[in-house]
């Protein structure tokens, strides 16, 4: 300041303050990075809860994907989670029910419509009798229909959900509420939660993989995948079953591995030194994440290659190498679990048998889409089991919701193709493998599959029984958000302990 500023005392009241503010901002990001910092990597690395595993198991403190045992014993290693988005008609798969079919094509009574809420149906719409021939499967006798012929041999090895509800009649939310816990964007994925708990056995490969089918994202994103408020290490990494498995992961022109090598070490070091200086948690995650990538780089593309498997397992799953297809996803499911994946998500799009289009017909559509499922989830079960894998790995195949016993009409007026619109009420989910019984059925809906009437079971319950074949509890896994622990489940769910071996 001036000499004349300084006879100021406004002005020098002014520089004063400025001058402390400034020094206070200093002070918390520079004397207290340490005592925050260390409470946020206590946090990262798992400390949280009692239910939470501790990343310093595994002797390396900065790899928080180092694989990490779980609070009790657990059932399951790894989990393979097939979700249809668009939510496919329990009503012609695995709920049989004959009495609907004798009210085909009358006006829909009252007390079905009056205080419910639906995505499209308006006016009175007209009952829609099951689109398919039912039989009863195995030694247990679970029905299952006509468009799933393969999965019919292996109806034993399940359990049926038959009254799975929810409360979101819209896509997006409703696959966050299955996938995250919540309806609403910001929380972790259930498989970003699992590699947080228990880390990964290949330091090679992502802990949590996902694959895409149908043409589509699911309806909400890549946030049914994501990390939430957990380090973004956690989070899902899509890889495509066709071209180049990961995006970026090969080498640009004029760069080699060694050239490679020495660039992430050089930004790695700087991250390092920042990490030392601030003591952020997602600086760890930083390097992770670089350190990954430059390992993936060889990994990735040999586990995601399709075309060394024999014929016979091509045979088995129906997979076409070189294209994007489903069939081609469930095959990968199995190679990354058998190379120590820990959780692989799968979305299959198109499920959305509204019948606007003959595409989303409940009897043209829908059929196709079975038939493109089919045999491969089929495979999936025999292939896990002839490897010795199943009874490691829990298998849960299942929508966001399920679909009316009505047909859906539009504006008040009947669709020009026969669908089906979206149903809370009830809807058939499954498990199988990783200490999940064989051959049950838990839950049962009305006459006419409107109503769960018993063994009703909700995404929460759903999310408690995976956590729990992985050796977690659900009320007690939790990570530290907000001013107050977090969890999975929030403040619901319960483990179906009905369907557990």
């Amino acid at each position: 300041m001036t000499k004349k500023e300084l006879n100021n005392p406004q002005l020098v009241k002014e520089a004063n303050e400025a001058a402390l503010r400034l020094y206070t901002r200093r002070h918390f990001l520079r004397e207290s990075a340490m005592g925050l910092g260390a409470l946020a990597l206590g946090s990262f690395l798992g400390s949280c809860g009692p239910g939470s595993a501790d990343a310093s198991q595994s002797g390396d403190v900065l790899n928080p994907m180092a694989p990490k045992m779980p609070p009790f014993a657990a059932r399951a290693r790894s989990v393979i989670y097939l979700h249809m988005a668009g939510a496919p008609s329990q009503l012609e798969l695995f709920d049989y029910k004959p009495e609907l079919m004798k009210l085909d094509g009358l006006d829909c009574p009252p007390s079905l419509l009056e205080g419910k809420r639906f995505a499209f149906i308006r006016g009175v719409p007209k009952m829609l009798g099951p689109q398919a021939v039912f039989k009863q499967r195995g030694e247990s006798g679970a029905w299952v229909s006509e468009h799933l012929p393969h999965f019919a041999t292996v109806a034993d090895e399940v359990s049926f959900l038959k009254a799975v509800t929810t409360d979101q009649f819209n896509h997006a939310p409703a696959q966050l509420l299955m996938h995250t816990g919540t309806p609403r964007l910001g929380r972790p994925s259930i498989g970003s939660w699992v590699t947080y708990g228990l880390g990964t056995e290949n330091q090679n490969l992502p802990g949590f993989v996902v694959l895409t089918s149908g043409g589509k994202f699911p309806d909400a994103g890549k946030s049914v995948w994501g990390s939430g408020f957990l380090p973004s290490v956690y989070q899902g990494v899509q890889c495509r079953s066709e071209g180049d498995p990961v995006l970026f992961i090969s080498d640009p022109k004029g760069m080699d591995r060694d050239l490679r090598r020495a660039s992430i070490e050089a930004i790695n070091k700087a991250n390092q030194l920042q990490y030392e200086e601030y003591k952020d948690p997602e600086i760890l995650s930083r390097i992770a994440q670089y350190e990954m990538a430059f390992r993936m780089q060889i990994a990735v593309p040999e586990v995601m290659n399709i075309n060394d498997e024999p014929a016979y397992i091509h045979e088995m799953y129906g997979t076409q190498p070189g294209k994007a297809c489903f069939a081609n996803n469930v095959l990968l499911a199995r190679k990354l679990v058998e190379k120590g994946v820990r959780f692989v998500q799968l979305f299959d799009w198109g499920w959305d048998s509204h019948g606007t289009d003959a595409n989303l017909a409940i009897d043209v559509g829908f059929i196709n889409k079975c038939r493109q499922i089919d045999k491969a989830m089929t495979a999936l079960l025999l292939d896990l089991k002839q490897r010795g894998l199943l009874e490691e790995t829990l298998v849960i195949w299942g929508g966001e919701f399920g679909r009316t016993p009505m047909m859906e009409n539009r504006e008040g007026k009947q669709n020009p193709f026969k669908g089906r619109d979206h149903h809370v009420e009830a809807f058939t989910m499954w498990m199988a493998g990783g200490g999940i019984k064989k051959g049950a059925t838990y839950g049962e809906t009305d006459e006419i599959g409107y109503h769960a009437i018993s063994g009703k079971t909700t995404p929460f319950d759903i999310q408690a029984t995976i956590l729990n074949q992985l050796g977690f509890d659900h009320e007690k896994f939790t990570y530290p958000y907000q001013g107050r622990p977090f969890r999975l489940t929030d403040v619901e769910g319960r483990v179906i302990k009905e369907i557990i071996a």
